[in-house]
Order: structure tokens, then sequence, then C-alpha cells
């Protein structure tokens, strides 16, 4: 493979890299929004009397819900979204390690020319 080719399938991954990582990045956002979100539906749930009326919509009905219920639900939850984060910054984590080491690979120019004036 000539250099030019070389180059351009380098530049190619580099780039693809990049774009994966846009998406991890906004996948950790979601799962951090959902996260928050959770944790603040547990604190209001923490507040509440273990006599309280608790509903969860489903669709278009609000349907009444077991205040244990409604906590583990929400503990379940927001474990996953903690499981899905970890797994999620792993992957950023080597996904950057990756495009590095492409970034490395890439010359930094044509040594044989001289600057443009």
């Amino acid at each position: 493979m000539d250099a030019q080719k070389k180059l351009q399938a380098l530049s190619d991954e580099f780039q693809q890299l990049q774009t994966e990582l846009e998406g991890l990045v906004d996948a950790r956002q979601k799962l951090e929004s959902q996260q928050q979100e959770n944790q603040g539906v547990q604190s209001e749930f923490a507040e509440l009397d273990d006599d309280s009326n608790i509903y969860k919509l489903i669709g278009p009905v609000l349907l009444k819900q077991d205040k244990t219920e409604a906590v583990m639900a929400v503990s379940g939850r927001l474990e996953f979204i903690e499981k899905e984060i970890k797994r999620i910054e792993k992957e950023i984590e080597e996904k950057q390690e990756t495009s590095e080491k492409k970034r490395t690979e890439v010359p930094a120019g044509p040594s044989h020319h001289s600057p443009s004036p």
C-alpha cells in the first residue's frame, strides 16, 4: 500500500473512532441524566410516609403502586444505570487509547516539502 493510501486509511480509522467516541459520550450523558432523575425520585420516596399513594405512569394510564415496590424498582434502575455508566466509561477509555495510538501513527506531515510562504 502506498503512503497516500495508508495515510488515508489511518485518517478514516481515526475519524471512525472519533465518531464512536462521540456516540459513547452522548450515551453516558443520557445515562447520567437518567441517574440524576432517578436519584431525585429516590429522595422524594424517602420523604414519603409508608402509606402514601404512589402512582406509576404506564402509557396513558396512572396505576397505583405499593411504596416498597416503587422503591425497589427505582433502586434496581439506579443499579442498572450505574453498571451501564461504568461499562461505557471503560469503553470510552479503550476508544481514547486506540484513538491516541492511531493519531501517533499518522505522520505529522510530509517532511520533504518546505512550508508554504
